[in-house]
């Protein structure tokens, strides 16, 4: 059976967390594994470090023409766990919507796990033991980055590792690939 076309995904963070950027990287790799029609655009508002922030990505095998805010997403990525207290992240998630929380927590534990497919992985843990931090800040977009190809069938962790590469250099780009590998053997899924 083929894949789905259109896959529309929000990603949740907060500025400094490299939400755009995730976005950005994620679409570029689903662009390398064959997908011929990919955005990725962020939503700006008067965010600074730390405020909340939402950046968006479509991947299709067709061109797309959409050129909206996506309001019922297939997939949501959460990047920081504390902005579900302030957020509501669910929001026009598809019934058969997929959620996938930086968190220490278990799918399990979310009250919502049985109403969506909820995913989890330790990204401030994977950032902070590769040491990916600006300002001191761990930075966890390539781990939340590595664990996508769990839940989406439209991206590989090769493509994703190889647009890393070309995004940074030397020892980051090392720190980076070696953060999205733990990632996807570490993520917690529920199907």
């Amino acid at each position: 059976m083929p894949a789905k076309s259109l896959v529309e995904i929000v990603f949740h963070g907060r500025g400094g967390q490299g939400a755009v950027t995730a976005a950005n990287l994620l679409v570029s790799a689903a662009l390398k594994d064959g997908n011929k029609g990919v955005q990725a655009f962020p939503f700006f508002g008067a965010e600074r470090r730390g405020a909340p922030v939402r950046a968006f990505a479509r991947i299709s095998n067709e061109e797309i023409n959409l050129r909206s805010e996506i309001y019922n997403p297939d997939i949501v990525i959460v990047l920081d766990e504390s902005i579900m207290e302030v957020v509501d992240v669910l929001k026009g998630l598809k019934k058969d919507g997929k959620i996938l929380i930086n968190t220490r927590k278990k799918p399990e534990d979310f009250d919502f796990h049985k109403q969506y497919n909820v995913s989890t992985v330790d990204a401030t843990g994977i950032a902070i033991k590769h040491d990916i931090r600006v300002g001191g800040i761990p930075v966890v977009n390539t781990p939340i980055l590595g664990a996508i190809p769990k839940i989406l069938d439209k991206v590989t962790l090769k493509s994703i590792q190889e647009i890393v590469k070309d995004k940074w250099a030397g020892e980051l780009s090392e720190k980076n690939v070696m953060a999205t590998k733990d990632a996807y053997d570490l993520t917690r899924v529920i199907k």
